[in-house]
């Protein structure tokens, strides 16, 4: 198979009708489409939704095989300061659509990386170039963005895709490739995907790299999450009153299986509603991961950090 980025462009739906999922979304942009008039758009969601994938299939439906000449795809993490709305989008806008489409289409991908000066500059461009450009602002938090910014726009927010949806995805990439996937195996990679298309592509790619024959093991080996089972045993050491075992432990797993802190947290925090204490008490703790991991965040020594958590624990 081919390397990550060139796999997830292969397989990318090219029109509405082989784009799964958002089902409610796409009929609506699609009447936009078949009226040639769209307004300027925010999608908004987790990554892996179809936001790029849907704004690509825009600019081939209304310009065809010239989509190119009049669309602009710009990732604002990359490029967030004033300097880009000022010089690369306002050259583009300003200018007049190539064979006589209505407008040309700008695509901010992770626009609410965008600085607020920045925001506050493509409002006035927005404004000023409407008659020639249309925006598609695609982010993860649409709280991110300016009110005058959102108030220009028809917002659309993509929600992770349905174990139903992601099976269609897969199964047809499967095919393509000729790999023989079970579908235990397919509901691990959903599981560790989270609804994430692009996640799930990447844990089918990799998983294949190792076999054509794609098993539950292949699949947890690539994944390489924490075992719940340990992590429930450590923290039932923990509760017991055994800080040092419990603290052997958890470290000997994350030096072992070099799990990161963040994943611990996770992790932990998944199990303390299976633990056999006091429900006050769980609410407390799963209180304390949430500050564990801001700190964890922010920069602090994960090893430090993460015994800290276990003490709680220890004396919940």
């Amino acid at each position: 198979m081919s390397d990550s980025s060139i796999f997830i462009e292969k397989y990318r739906p090219q029109n509405f009708e082989e784009f799964v999922g958002q089902d409610i979304i796409v009929n609506r942009i699609k009447s936009f489409v078949e009226n040639k008039n769209i307004p300027h758009l925010i999608f908004a969601g987790s990554p892996g939704t179809g936001k790029t994938t849907l704004s690509l299939i825009i600019a081939r439906s209304l310009f065809g095989n010239n989509w190119r000449d009049n669309f602009l795809e710009l990732n604002s993490s990359d490029d967030r300061g004033i300097n880009v709305v000022r010089e690369t989008i306002k050259d583009f806008a300003r200018t007049k659509p190539i064979l006589n489409t209505p407008y040309k289409i700008i695509l901010l991908d992770e626009s609410d990386a965008l600085t607020r000066e920045a925001q506050h500059a493509l409002r006035r461009t927005m404004e000023n170039y409407s008659n020639t450009c249309r925006f598609i602002l695609s982010c993860n938090y649409s709280s991110k963005l300016i009110d005058p910014i959102i108030s220009r726009c028809a917002i659309f927010r993509f929600k992770p895709l349905e174990k139903a949806e992601m099976f269609i995805i897969l199964k047809r990439i499967l095919k393509q490739e000729s790999i023989k996937v079970d579908d235990n195996s397919l509901e691990l990679i959903y599981n560790a995907s989270n609804g994430d298309v692009r996640k799930a592509e990447n844990l089918l790619q990799s998983s294949a790299s190792i076999s054509k024959n794609i098993t539950e093991d292949v699949i947890k080996e690539i994944i390489n999450e924490v075992n719940p089972k340990s992590i429930k045993n450590i923290l039932e050491i923990a509760i017991l009153g055994d800080f040092i075992k419990a603290r052997s432990k958890l470290l000997d797993l994350m030096l072992r299986e070099g799990v990161s802190g963040v994943d611990i947290i996770k992790s932990i925090q998944s199990e303390i509603i299976n633990l056999n204490i006091d429900d006050k008490v769980k609410m407390q703790l799963i209180d304390k991961c949430g500050d564990i991991e801001f700190r964890l965040v922010e920069g602090s020594d994960e090893f430090v950090q993460i015994e800290a958590l276990l003490a709680n624990f220890v004396r919940k």
